[in-house]
Parts: structure tokens; C-alpha cells; sequence
């Protein structure tokens, strides 16, 4: 069997009961970055082997990976922060297990999109989540191009290095496009910046911007 098991995104608070149950009684857990994942385990008295399992790696260890679930361990996998699989490796252990017959069971818990998108004020009734903005700027444009042609909230996740850089394409397109964008998710320094793309813009590029992003765009009208 294999356990897809959410984890905080900032405030260790935020994992479950279930998914502290899940893993006493995993064979193995799979993870991202073993040092970050010990981190979780050590503030809930978590003891249980960790093997890397990140997109470097995930092609060379799937096929290892199945076999061992196949042959009846119980095994868990977990991402650095939030719900494996979604912009996370882990999709592809999935579809192989799935393809298998192997039982799959989701832990619930975070996830940085759907947190931001609750408290954004924003359309919640439709939406759509891109994931992380690619890093060439004609392929940036293009997905703020439907994004602002979608008539619900897109979702984008986005670094702090390269945050300042993609709202500056936002601008170029649409500058008055009203924007949402959160940070810092569930630690003590969230920030939740409501605006128009150029007011968000200025306000980012004014300090040097820390933390994880997650921009989202109004829908079109």
C-alpha cells in the first residue's frame, strides 16, 4: 500500500493526527530532502526509515519502489511541504501504482494553493491551478495571457527570487488587473498583498521579497 501524506507548509502544527498514526506504522517514507523531513518527524517523536525520493531521483527508484509495495510493505510518501504530487514529484509513483492495482490512500492536509485562494478574497467558485511559473519569459507571458482570459482566479506558485521579474510581465500585459499574492503561509510573517499587478509591483519591489509565493490573478470580466 502507499500512503500520500500531507504535510505543514509552515506551521508544524498543521499535521494531522491520522497522518502521525500513518507513518508509526510505515516500513519506509519516501521524501523530498531527508534533513527537512526529519525535522517534521523529530517534533512529533517519529521514528521510521526516510529514503530520498525527489524529481532527480524519482526515475531511477520507481520501479524499486512498486516492487517493494508489491511484495507487501507498507510505504509513505511526502513532499518538503504540502500534498505530494501536486507540483511535487509523486505523480508518476501514482500512476505506476495505480497501473499495478496497488492501493493508493491520501492523507489530507495543506496545500499552499487552496490555503492562499480561501483567504484571497478572490473567486472560489472557479479556479485553476498552473503550479510553478516556468522560468523563460515567452512562456511566462503566454500563461498570464490566458490567465487573464480564464473567467475564474488563477493560481501560480512562484519563487522569491523570481517573483519581482514575473509581476513585471503581469504588468505589461494588464496593469490594472486586480492580484492577490500570499507569502510565508501559516508562519508568523504571512502576508496576504491585495491589489492592482502595478500596485503589487511596486510594493514587492520596494524590499527584497522572502518566502514562497503564491500570485493569484482575478478573474477576466
Amino acid at each position: 500500500m502507499l500512503y500520500l501524506i500531507s504535510t505543514p507548509i509552515g506551521n508544524l502544527g498543521d499535521f494531522s493526527f491520522r497522518a502521525v498514526e500513518t507513518i508509526r506504522n510505515l516500513d519506509y517514507l519516501l521524501c523530498e530532502d531527508t534533513r527537512r523531513t526529519r525535522i517534521l518527524l523529530n517534533h512529533y517523536e517519529l521514528k521510521v526509515p526516510l529514503r530520498s525520493f525527489n524529481a532527480h531521483s524519482e526515475g531511477g527508484k520507481l520501479g524499486g519502489v512498486v516492487e517493494d509495495i508489491l511484495a507487501g510493505k507498507v510505504v509513505g510518501l511526502v513532499s518538503d511541504a504540502g500534498t505530494p504530487g501536486i507540483s511535487d514529484p509523486g505523480s508518476r509513483l501514482v500512476a505506476a501504482c495505480r497501473k499495478e492495482d496497488v492501493e493508493v490512500v491520501a492523507i489530507p492536509g495543506a496545500c499552499a494553493a487552496i490555503t492562499a485562494l480561501s483567504a484571497s478574497g478572490l473567486d472560489t467558485a472557479r479556479f485553476q491551478f498552473i503550479g510553478f511559473l516556468p522560468r523563460k519569459k515567452g512562456k511566462i507571458t503566454r500563461l498570464f495571457e490566458e490567465a487573464l482570459a480564464f473567467p475564474g482566479t488563477s493560481i501560480f506558485y512562484e519563487s522569491p527570487f523570481r517573483i519581482v521579474a514575473s509581476l513585471k510581465i503581469l504588468v505589461e500585459l494588464e496593469p490594472e488587473r486586480r492580484c492577490v499574492v500570499a507569502r510565508e503561509l501559516t508562519k508568523k510573517f504571512e502576508e496576504f498583498a491585495s491589489g492592482t499587478a502595478a500596485e503589487l509591483l511596486e510594493h514587492f519591489s520596494a524590499k527584497t521579497p522572502k518566502g514562497e509565493f503564491v500570485l493569484m490573478v482575478s478573474p477576466s470580466t
